[in-house]
């Protein structure tokens, strides 16, 4: 009889291949690393000096020494919180002004411009091509008491109702409330039309249509397609005009008085003329904790992360 050979040993399976080693896979991590020096040194490191100074006790003379004196928060809490509030309320303003007024030149731009839109673009950029304390500087000449602004709002008893509501003092404009916001709403302009404009360049034009095709008004139109579209533009932009409105201490300092003075202006006045530096510090985080709350409630109640 014949006997089977002997099967071979099955062969043990092959080992898996090796991924081939990525190259370059810490690229992105090195092109990133250049913004993140420039934040930390730039942004994180003072902020870390001015929260150490905030707790320092001392004087210029004698020296500041960090002994944790939280005091000073509540002290300059207490002394200026009426500016804190005249803050808010002027930036407040700007900020509606700036969103009535940019709105529709953005929603122009946007849909109606044609062939102008390029030119209308450039006009409204244009004032960044000057100095920011030139433009407001300009409206010194402007708001000039025999000047034809003043002179227009007293024909039209303007001021009159203005000076009803404590935003004007009897027939001058200049050192009052109104001239504040509106150097706040001139300066800060700009910065609501471009992001509402790049909102509503993104939305479809055929909605538009289709609204128009089930019959919906213009007004309809606008406000359950349009305006609801818009709303990252109208985020962005009123975040982008209402932060440094509330931190502006140039048109106060140049249009105002000592009654329209807001919180920036006391913060400057702190660190260059009392050189009080713990104040100034501690006065610079209540604002930045009180913007950030604001914003962050803000963003919730628009409903929407979708800024541009």
């Amino acid at each position: 009889m014949s006997t089977l050979a002997e099967a071979p040993p099955p062969l043990a399976p092959p080992e898996p291949a090796k991924p081939p080693r990525k190259r370059g896979r810490f690229t992105p991590y090195w092109l990133l690393l250049p913004g993140i020096l420039w934040l930390v040194v730039f942004f994180a490191l003072p902020l870390v000096y001015q929260a150490s100074t905030s707790v320092q006790t001392g004087s210029l003379e004698q020296g500041y020494k960090v002994t944790w004196h939280f005091a000073t928060y509540w002290h300059a809490l207490a002394e200026y919180w009426p500016q804190f509030v005249r803050s808010v309320l002027y930036a407040a303003a700007a900020t509606v002004l700036c969103l009535l007024l940019g709105y529709p030149l953005a929603y122009l731009i946007a849909f109606r411009a044609g062939r102008w839109r390029n030119l209308i673009m450039i006009l409204v950029i244009a004032p960044f091509f000057t100095s920011f304390l030139i433009r407001t500087l300009a409206w010194k000449t402007i708001l000039a008491d025999n000047g034809p602004v003043v002179h227009a709002l007293n024909t039209l008893h303007v001021l009159d109702v203005t000076g009803w509501l404590g935003w004007t003092a009897g027939d001058r404009v200049l050192a009052t409330p109104l001239a504040v916001v509106c150097g706040l709403t001139y300066n800060f302009l700009p910065f609501m039309i471009l992001p509402l404009y790049s909102s509503l360049e993104r939305i479809d034009g055929r909605l538009h249509e289709a609204a128009g095709d089930l019959y919906a008004r213009p007004w309809t139109t606008f406000h359950k397609v349009t305006f609801p579209l818009s709303m990252p533009g109208v985020v962005s932009g009123t975040l982008l005009t209402f932060i440094p409105a509330a931190g502006d201490y140039v048109n106060a300092e140049l249009l105002g008085s000592t009654d329209t003075r807001m919180i920036g202006n006391v913060i400057q006045t702190q660190f260059l003329r009392v050189l009080d530096y713990p104040t100034a510090a501690a006065l610079s985080f209540i604002l930045m904790a009180a913007i950030l709350a604001m914003v962050t409630l803000y963003i919730r109640r628009a409903g929407t992360e979708d800024l541009v």
